[in-house]
């Protein structure tokens, strides 16, 4: 059987890293499978692409579709043009897509009207928040796709109530624990720490990328400054999103209370999530990070597609509360923060269930399109 994994932007590679290290292992015990890896390029700076390739032992993509830049209508239809002739010049049995990101819904689309089947790894969160893309992207591609691995009891229901058969719906954990598990003792220092002094539980760690915090120059400035202003003495290290410095330049922010940094690599990121007194944040991902890590997470959105974090786990959502923002920093610098718990199945071994159920499902299988 031969499987197309689809990988694009920075969120992606972490999913897809242990799913790989899964089929080599199937290939060692001689089962007939293999897979072609495509990236399609949305994500095309090497600290955002590049670098978690090297780092997560992720190899060399079969072939890159050079899709970066444009809007996202551009982007979404550079992806689909130059998918569609790899598919036609190397059909697979199933096409795997990650995550909620435009090259996930774009393969997808395009896959489908091939007749080739889609399996989603990552199906069936929501937010409820339609001005995310990503909300939209998810609702797309779990409407068309034929297979749904999910990492929560919350996703199994979502793709229940949009009527999805139970028997399409395997709830097998989290790709991207997976990936934290197998690099946990692989962890390294970040380049500034000892120059400037960076000591353990003594910063916060700061990410900001959705267009609804960074976009509007004014509502960004208010942003960092509540976080400036309720961080005590903590220093916050501020790794800086390319879509942020851009908007951050518009108006020559300058704190120093924030060490602002480039994006950093995979292995040296968890490492300042793992010793961060907290985290405050906007990313979806990171909060699942902190959940199995046990840090304290604040999250600067009104909803999660990942509740589970919030209900089990370390994360909080603060939306656009300053008041409670301020609150919550004050319980986590003094030690009074919710220890939280790791939900069922983050457990390190979901990849090792996504390979055995495709190859139950597609081992022998002919490629048919009705």
């Amino acid at each position: 059987m031969l499987i197309t994994i689809v990988a694009g932007a920075r969120p992606n590679f972490m999913k897809i890293a242990p799913i790989i290290k899964a089929i080599s292992n199937f290939q060692e015990s001689h089962h007939t499978i293999k897979y072609r890896l495509v990236h399609t390029g949305q994500h095309f700076d090497k600290k955002m692409s590049g670098d978690f390739f090297e780092q997560l032992g992720i190899p060399d993509p079969d072939i890159n579709l050079e899709c970066g830049g444009g809007s996202q209508a551009e982007q979404t239809a550079a992806i689909m043009i130059k998918f569609e002739r790899e598919l036609q010049a190397h059909r697979p049995d199933v096409v795997l897509v990650v995550g909620d990101v435009t090259s996930t819904m774009a393969c997808t689309i395009t896959a489908k009207k091939l007749c080739i089947d889609v399996a989603h790894v990552e199906a069936g969160i929501r937010s409820g928040d339609w001005t995310m893309p990503e909300e939209i992207n998810r609702v797309v591609t779990d409407a068309i796709c034929n297979y749904f691995f999910t990492t929560s009891v919350s996703a199994n229901k979502n793709l229940l109530n949009s009527n999805i058969p139970e028997e399409h719906i395997h709830f097998v954990g989290n790709t991207m624990i997976d990936t934290l598990y197998q690099n946990m003792d692989r962890l390294q220092k970040p380049f500034f720490w000892d120059d400037q002094k960076v000591e353990e539980k003594k910063y916060f760690l700061a990410t900001l990328h959705r267009p609804s915090n960074v976009d509007n120059p004014k509502k960004l400035e208010t942003i960092l400054n509540a976080i400036s202003d309720s961080t005590g003495n903590f220093q916050i290290i501020f790794p800086v999103h390319p879509r942020t410095r851009q908007v951050l330049k518009s108006f020559n922010f300058c704190n120093d209370r924030f060490l602002m940094i480039d994006p950093l690599g995979y292995l040296e990121f968890i490492y300042l999530v793992k010793h961060a007194k907290g985290i405050i944040t906007d990313s979806g991902g990171i909060t699942e990070e902190a959940t199995v890590l046990g840090v304290p997470c604040l999250t600067l959105r009104n909803s999660t597609e990942r509740p589970e974090t919030v209900t089990m786990g370390t994360n909080e959502l603060i939306g656009d509360d300053y008041l409670k923002l301020n609150s919550c920093l004050e319980k986590i610098s003094n030690g009074d923060w919710k220890k939280g718990t790791i939900p069922p199945l983050w457990d390190g071994n979901t990849s090792a269930r996504i390979v055995n159920i495709l190859y139950h499902i597609y081992a022998g299988k002919e490629v048919a399109c009705i």
